[in-house]
């Protein structure tokens, strides 16, 4: 680094070529990599991240950055004050692992052991949750060796417990917020390794990218009976059937899908004890996804009323719980912002490697911090370009692997994104 780092960049007069930027990543991979392998090599599951919280914190008072430890349990926060007027720039890294049995053999691979719900689970970074941190300790480093050139203060977030907490427990973006997290935030940053996106690529999207989770719950009550005589009975099986087949047709029929996705599915279902007696109750457990506002609030609408019908025509009762204990917000890349911030990711990656994507429904809680202020949330390539795509490992799965050459591009949107929105509010 000691090029750049020699010649503090002179915002003020001069913006930092992606060059400059590269360069500095470049010299930096090497630490980025080892602080990869040693997060990779000691997972820890949500709201438990304390020896890596500690680890982080530790070496971001090296930076003289003002460290505050303990943020919604595990988390770390840190700010850098250039001392020069400008806004606050947000930059958001998770954690927490998954309880996962790593597959792969690597000398860094994963052999912890964590308790998750009352149980002894295996531990592993198993959606790259280990390459965030690296990445964003590594812009930490570049930003930090040029405090004096920034306009503004720059928020370091290593946030706990992305992946859900354990029962009984909160924690995560909603409560870092409710904290006081965002509080002086102007705009939030944040990306994903991506394990079958080439490295080198970056992929964006404006409006809804990851989609809204809410979970629901749903209770038929019926009247038990011998299973020989269900005339005698009010069959809150049979009920339950219908049922799920009734909310496939609020996708299928209700949603206009040329402008939106949703998703509801119905991932459990419990009733009886005997294959002779019809019970008096089933109890069924789902989640709803959706990437705007107008899909979601259709499905709330109309699943309590298509359960609520459906039961009552089969002399059942029902009671539905929407939404079920957390729900996440639509994670949301603010379209004025992403406009202003696309030049950004087209000189750090290259235009041809600067990709418009599809939203997909899988949830992110970045999403509550998009809530506050307007934020971007990025995925960045991971996967080793002589893989091809569809032998790529999924994340969440035990032979997840990703390509660490692709961190050093993290590295530098992470920087350059901060570099060039503090230029364009000056202006």
């Amino acid at each position: 680094m000691k090029k750049w780092l020699a010649y503090p960049l002179l915002l003020c007069c001069m913006t930092a070529s992606a060059q400059d930027v590269r360069d500095a990543a470049a010299k930096l991979q090497d630490q980025v990599v080892k602080w990869r392998r040693h997060f990779h090599q000691h997972p820890e599951l949500s709201n438990r991240e304390f020896a890596t919280a500690k680890y982080v914190a530790n070496y971001l008072k090296k930076l003289g950055l003002e460290v505050k430890t303990g943020v919604a349990h595990t988390g770390v926060v840190a700010v850098l004050d250039s001392g020069n007027p400008g806004p606050t720039v947000a930059l958001r890294a998770d954690m927490d692992a998954l309880p996962v049995k790593e597959m792969n053999e690597l000398p860094f691979r994963s052999q912890a052991m964590g308790g998750y719900n009352g149980k002894s689970v295996p531990v592993m970074h198993a959606c790259g949750h280990d390459t965030h941190i690296a990445m964003l300790m590594g812009a930490a480093t570049i930003l930090s060796e040029n405090k004096s050139s920034l306009q503004g203060k720059v928020k370091f977030v290593f946030q706990p417990a992305e992946e859900g907490v354990p029962a009984g427990e909160r924690g995560g973006a909603e409560l870092m917020v409710e904290q006081g997290v965002m509080q002086g935030v102007d705009v939030v940053f944040g990306l994903h390794i991506s394990s079958d996106l080439d490295v080198g690529s970056v992929e964006y999207r404006d409006g809804g990218i990851m989609a809204g989770v809410d979970p629901f719950k749903i209770v038929i009550k019926g009247k038990q009976s011998h299973g020989a005589y269900p005339w005698q009975s009010v069959d809150p099986i049979v009920t339950s059937a219908q049922v799920i087949m009734g909310l496939q047709t609020i996708v299928s029929r209700e949603i206009k899908l040329l402008d939106n996705a949703a998703v509801v599915t119905v991932g459990s279902i419990h009733g009886g004890v005997r294959s002779n007696i019809i019970p008096d109750k089933v109890e069924m457990l789902g989640t709803i996804r959706t990437l705007n506002p107008v899909a979601r609030n259709k499905v709330y609408q109309s699943l309590p009323n298509k359960v609520e019908h459906i039961a009552a025509s089969m002399g059942a009762e029902a009671e539905v719980t929407l939404p079920l204990e957390q729900s996440y917000p639509i994670t949301y890349n603010d379209p004025a912002l992403m406009s202003k911030m696309l030049p950004t990711l087209k000189r750090t990656a290259g235009e041809e490697h600067t990709l418009y994507t599809q939203a997909v429904t899988g949830a992110e809680d970045f999403s509550f911090f998009q809530q506050q202020v307007p934020g971007l949330y990025l995925f960045v390539g991971g996967k080793a370009l002589d893989m091809p795509r569809e032998k790529a490992p999924d994340h969440h799965t035990p032979y997840f692997v990703i390509d660490e050459s692709g961190m050093q591009l993290g590295v530098e949107l992470l920087t350059n994104l901060t570099l060039d929105y503090m230029k364009s509010a000056k202006h």
